[in-house]
């Protein structure tokens, strides 16, 4: 590891320091203290300082309230896992990728909803359960028959201690935005909503989306239960109070029924932007109680009681088997009246069918014997000529409907030759990612190494060199692209092997690469997508951020060890290699790299990080290893503040590519992140623009982003966050860790960064200590999903 040696230039004038984070309140809110849009979410999904804190306080049992930093502070908080990879759309298509991955997934949700029809019944009580458990199950029948419940029962005094698995940095995307333009509503009823709002000092600007969120008939709703605000992304909980007492005066106060309900969907929604399924019924009440609410556990009930959100209790697994005691005739049922330790979670349904479907879903592809799609000589054979790495991918694929594949960017060399095999024996096997490229084809035409449609780096015994023979004989005469697909692409239809008579997917095998990026939701989708007898492999780093959407999919599989597991062997090469896989055991090492592989620019101040970062990007890495700026990619903590994804991207421009903006604040040539749907980024740059709209080249695709919808879904790519930066790779990364970016790091998010590099990663470095102590001592925070749990319920565990 080296430091690069200073430079003549002269440094830029010092800039005022880094704040923890850029806010940017919208003019609607300004333009009145009482409600707004306040902190509301940016063009990919920021949701701001409030969210962070609020959910957080949710999720850890309401300890903390203020003061945790956001912005270039949490990834997650600041919204930049809304930049996550998206897809490529299709210019021939007579509807938008959104569009159709919109309608496929409600056709697949209502057969998931009909399927879970027999689920909403009540809950079965066990015949041991007593306390808690047994007064939550009187509550539950309750609500069922049409009553609500007369007694507290969710007060408990303390969180139920539980093993819980780290997370990184908040999530922050709002899974309820839609991923394309709504209908414009009714002139009229944005009108009556208007009146209402401005007669209660709120800004009016807010109209068109109150009407989005609460449907016709907004004005009359707001009226009879004003913090029905809540719903409207962005507005925060005293700007619906302050909404509130202007509506209601004296009759207003924080023991209001309907005020404990919204504050409890509230916080539900915040958790759910945090990456939370469900959350446990203790942190919920200490977090309303945070909120000036009177009686937490009535406020819970009444929620309950109205069907806003459902209530579960998942068994709590022991430390250790108790041994039974001896049974004899006159202590038959000695044992039956112990109670099971049980955690009681309370969450909204959407999340909750979705991770029971995900789980009914794999627990199907599981349980169901693969097609009879070649024998055992076969895939022994097709094991063998794939080599060393990969040939217990593939015997483990050939006997199991679902396996579980883990290892770095040099293990998905392991995926192309279980694809080939599979392709080879006659199935028809597909794989699915979630980014479209690694770098944007405007510049680098080479896709991430390993995946079947790019160079592999040699590791796969005698399949090591990738060329004409995987592309044709392995693939045929059209190569090996056609049978890789993004997930999204996939789910829509726009590409893929499409769907059979009953609509599921027609295919044999799907490897779904990058797995830590899937959700609930679009596990629970493309689970019940798959045909019976079809085999699934999850592959992926484990130790990468996890994903932009509620739930973490790959790693509570993993958890639950319910399925084999293959971990790769092949490491990734190089000093950069090296580095990134010490980071993932918790070890942040100096390597060798005598041609300035990694590279350590430390830097003081806030000013003195972007003059440094535009430096490397446009003269020092270009000059000194020979890759052009084009190829070179920066990446920041958050969005905001004086080092966040704003200050670099603006610097950046007027370096590389200065120009007026003219079209939406973009000029031909600019390098873009374009968010077709919130937690999905594809990089790009621009091509030119005209009354269609902005023309995109995002990794060879073209596309074109109506005017209307420029604001929201494009913004300037030359910097990225960690998350927009998962599953992608460059030749050559920026990292950049200002003084304020300390309190954001975290062992996930420095090897998610690192990792980003395939031949030089230059690091612009002024947190002192606090990156080391980030890789030897903070893992990624803890997530509250019941996915292990009602796995464990259906599939016995793997060995």
């Amino acid at each position: 590891m080296s430091t690069e040696p200073e430079t003549t230039e002269e440094a830029e004038p010092k800039a005022p320091g880094a704040t923890a984070e850029d806010r940017t309140p919208g003019a609607a809110a300004a333009a009145s203290p009482g409600v707004g849009a306040d902190s509301g979410p940016d063009s990919d999904g920021d949701s701001g300082r409030d969210t962070g804190e609020d959910t957080d306080a949710a999720a850890e049992g309401g300890a903390e309230s203020a003061g945790e930093p956001t912005g270039t502070a949490a990834d997650g908080a600041d919204g930049e896992a809304a930049g996550a990879e998206g897809t490529g759309s299709e210019a021939a298509a007579q509807r938008s990728e959104a569009e159709a991955e919109l309608a496929a997934q409600r056709l697949e949700r209502e057969r998931i909803e009909r399927r879970k029809a027999e689920k909403r019944g009540p809950i079965a009580a066990g015949a041991g359960l007593s306390g808690t458990a047994a007064d939550l199950l009187a509550a539950v029948r309750a609500v069922e028959s049409g009553e609500k419940p007369v007694a507290p029962v969710l007060r408990r005094p303390e969180p139920a201690p539980r093993a819980a698995a780290p997370e990184p940095a908040r999530r922050p995307q709002q899974m309820s935005a839609p991923a394309a333009p709504a209908p414009a509503p009714a002139p009229r009823t944005v009108e009556a909503v208007r009146a209402v709002l401005t007669g209660a000092g709120a800004p009016d600007g807010l109209a068109p989306q109150v009407v989005a969120a609460l449907g016709e008939g907004a004005d009359g709703q707001l009226r009879e239960d004003p913090w029905q605000l809540l719903r409207v992304t962005g507005v925060r909980p005293e700007q619906a109070d302050g909404f509130a007492r202007a509506l209601l005066g004296t009759e207003c106060g924080p023991d209001d029924e309907r005020r404990g309900r919204a504050l409890t969907v509230w916080l539900l929604e915040q958790a759910a932007l945090a990456g939370h399924t469900a959350l446990d019924a203790p942190a919920l009440t200490a977090a309303l109680t945070q909120r000036a609410v009177p009686d937490p556990d009535a406020a819970v009930q009444s929620t309950l009681a109205e069907g806003e959100a459902l209530v579960f209790q998942d068994a709590l697994e022991t430390a250790a088997p108790v041994a039974a005691p001896a049974r004899d005739d006159a202590g038959d049922d000695a044992g039956e009246g112990e109670e099971r330790p049980v955690r009681v979670l309370v969450g909204l349904e959407r999340y909750a069918l979705a991770e029971e479907s995900l789980a009914d879903g794999l627990a199907r592809v599981m349980n169901s014997a693969p097609k009879d799609d070649g024998s055992g000589a076969d895939w022994e054979r097709a094991a063998d000529s794939a080599g060393r790495s990969a040939a217990e991918l593939i015997r483990t694929v050939a006997g199991h409907g679902l396996v579980l594949h883990t290892g770095g960017d040099a293990s998905r060399a392991e995926a192309a030759a279980l694809l080939r095999a599979a392709r080879g024996l006659g199935l028809r096997a597909w794989a699915a990612r979630h980014t479209t490229g690694g770098a944007d084809v405007h510049a680098f035409g080479t896709a991430p190494r390993g995946l079947p449609d790019g160079p592999e780096d040699g590791t796969d015994g005698e399949h090591g060199e990738q060329g004409e023979h995987t592309e044709r004989g392995a693939y045929g005469e059209h190569g090996a692209d056609s049978f890789v697909v993004t997930v999204a692409d996939l789910l829509s239809g726009v590409r893929g092997p499409g769907r059979d008579a009953d609509g599921a997917l027609d295919l044999d095998l799907l490897v779904v690469l990058d797995a830590p990026q899937l959700d609930v939701e679009t596990g629970a989708v493309l689970a019940e997508s798959l045909p019976d007898g079809a085999r699934l492999v999850l592959s992926g780093d484990p130790g990468v951020l996890w994903s932009a959407g509620p739930g973490r999919v790959f790693a509570d599989l993993l958890a639950a060890r319910v399925c084999p597991q293959v971990a790769s062997r092949t490491p990734d090469p190089g000093p950069v290699g090296e580095l990134v896989s010490g980071i993932g055991i918790g070890e942040l090492n100096q390597v060798e790299a005598p041609g300035k592989e990694v590279v350590i620019v430390p830097v003081r101040e806030a000013g003195e990080a972007v003059h440094r970062t535009v430096q490397l990007v446009a003269d020092s890495v270009p000059r000194a290893i020979g890759i052009p700026a084009e190829q070179t990619q920066v990446i920041t903590p958050g969005h905001g503040g004086a080092v966040g994804t704003r200050a670099l991207n603006t610097a950046l421009k007027e370096r590389l590519n200065p120009g007026p903006g003219r079209f939406g604040g973009f000029d031909p040539g600019d390098r873009i992140a374009y968010s077709p749907t919130p937690g999905r980024t594809m990089p790009g740059h621009v091509v030119r623009a005209d009354a269609e709209g902005l023309h995109l080249d995002c990794s060879g695709a073209p596309v074109v982003v109506p005017k209307e919808r420029v604001e929201q879904s494009v913004r300037p790519g030359w910097a990225l966050t960690a998350h927009q930066a998962v599953g992608l790779r460059w030749p050559a990364v920026v990292v950049v860790l200002p003084g304020d970016a300390a309190a954001a790091l975290t062992r996930p998010w420095v090897y998610t960064a690192f990792g980003r590099a395939e031949r030089h990663l230059s690091v612009v470095h002024g947190v002192e200590q606090a990156l080391q102590r980030a890789v030897a001592e903070v893992p990624q925070k803890p997530r509250t999903t019941r996915l292990p749990a009602l796995l464990r319920a259906q599939v016995p565990t793997a060995g």
